[in-house]
């Protein structure tokens, strides 16, 4: 089996050392084996980086990428854990881009509506009627 060193796996994973030795601290990557000193690697370990690699791009945290990489259930396909994981972050993006619209047109209506010269006046306005009935 074909040992790989520290920059040889953060070349063919796109990565620097330094990020390969923080995720071997909060064990998203297992401990390198140690020969003569020096951290060694199987191919595993780059294939478990695209995995994390592709997982952040995806928006998933650390510690979601961890619940990917180990299972929920030990032995279960990776298939299936996408699909659980992607499917709670799918429910969390929706809800996070309903908010953002719900913002972007308060935004735009503060933006052609509000004609409030204070703050006393504009939280007047928001008591009487809401936010868009500001004068």
């Amino acid at each position: 089996m074909t040992q790989l060193s520290i920059s040889e796996v953060a070349r063919q994973a796109g990565l620097r050392p330094s990020a390969i030795r923080y995720y071997e601290q909060i064990r998203v990557l297992a401990p390198a084996r140690r020969i003569g000193g020096q951290r060694r690697y199987d191919a595993g370990a780059v294939h478990r980086l695209a995995v994390l690699r592709c997982g952040q791009e995806a928006g998933f945290t650390l510690q979601e990428i961890r619940q990917l990489l180990l299972g929920a259930i030990p032995g279960s396909a990776m298939s299936a854990r996408w699909r659980g994981i992607a499917r709670v972050k799918l429910a969390e993006l929706d809800a996070r881009i309903e908010r953002l619209r719900s913002m972007k047109n308060l935004l735009r209506k503060l933006q052609t509506r509000c004609r409030c010269e204070t703050v006393e006046e504009c939280g007047a306005g928001i008591l009487r009627s809401g936010v868009l009935g500001c004068s």
